[in-house]
């Protein structure tokens, strides 16, 4: 099973029943060893697409419950590494979600793409 996958079977059933059959593949395989810390770059990064772009691995949801759908994975995802006691990977995600923030409200999604490559690199 894909981390993504693993991802997606760990969702509210609200968020869940949108779900797509084959997500497709893990954006961030082969660059994170730690299972917690690759399962949580993975919510967070399925949140980012879900506020800002096309997610991977849910379809047929309005603005609204995309919006809320995100802010689920990010705390899915932050509570899986903060409850390994993971503090420096906590303090990583809150500025990679920050910054990707920031790179999208200033209309700049090539940043975004730089930030999550070192975003996943100072997990690794």
């Amino acid at each position: 099973m894909s981390v993504l996958a693993e991802v997606v079977a760990a969702v509210d059933p609200a968020i869940a029943e949108h779900a797509v059959a084959e997500p497709g593949p893990d954006r961030f395989a082969g660059t994170v060893a730690d299972p917690d810390r690759l399962f949580t770059l993975e919510a967070v990064h399925e949140a980012a697409l879900l506020h800002y772009g096309e997610p991977r691995a849910f379809a047929g949801m309005d603005g609204d419950l995309r919006l809320l759908a995100g802010d689920a994975l990010y705390a899915l995802g932050l509570r899986r590494v903060a409850s390994a006691g993971d503090l420096e990977a906590v303090a990583i995600l809150a500025d990679l979600i920050a910054a990707v923030a920031r790179a999208e409200a200033e209309g700049d999604p090539s940043a975004a793409v730089a930030i999550w490559s070192e975003g996943a690199r100072r997990l690794a």
